[in-house]
């Protein structure tokens, strides 16, 4: 194929068009921040606090979960499906940032033994209403497309983070008896 060079740059540009307003696209899917201003804070004080910290997102999930069922159950309530979608997606990106705070704690070492077992306990009760939803058999096929995929997403994240927590737990009370060890060797 022989392209002059004025239409392979016009190709070219055309074909950056095309990638530019895609990730613009992408970018502007995730417009919403699933935390109010009020919680925002409480997380920024609790920065240093990991029992207090992990067990404010442990709420604010929560409150999600608890928002949705409300939401649903409201014979007022106007687009379900899209409400639907967006309050599991808020419920996500709080569980995801749960993670990532779990995560970064066990990286820093800290004893989180006390809020892993309160976000265990969560697990299993996200996992039971996650679950519920999915089973609702009040809403219709067209309905439950829009948000179909979300929700088993949550599932399977719930279900895997369920499972990782259990672990974890057992990792971090190894190095809290290595932490125990040492300091009375000392």
């Amino acid at each position: 194929m022989n392209l002059s060079p004025l239409r392979a740059w016009t190709s070219l540009g055309l074909l950056f068009l095309v990638l530019f307003l895609m990730a613009g696209t992408a970018v502007s899917q995730r417009h919403r921040d699933p935390f109010t201003r009020a919680e925002i804070e409480q997380i920024r004080d609790a920065s240093w606090e990991p029992q207090q910290r992990l067990s404010l997102y442990v709420k604010f999930a929560r409150a999600r979960l608890v928002g949705l069922e409300q939401m649903r159950s409201d014979p007022k309530t106007k687009n379900r499906a899209r409400e639907t979608h967006d309050r599991l997606d808020d419920f996500l990106l709080i569980y995801d940032e749960l993670n990532d705070n779990v995560d970064m704690y066990v990286g820093r070492k800290d004893d989180i033994r006390k809020p892993l077992k309160l976000i265990i306990e969560a697990d299993t009760e996200f996992q039971s209403k996650l679950r519920a939803l999915k089973d609702t058999v009040d809403t219709d096929a067209s309905e439950s497309k829009q948000y179909e995929f979300l929700l088993s997403n949550a599932i399977e994240t719930v279900d895997s983070s369920a499972e990782d927590h259990r672990g974890t737990v057992s990792e971090v009370e190894e190095y809290v008896k290595r932490k125990k060890k040492i300091a009375k060797q000392r």
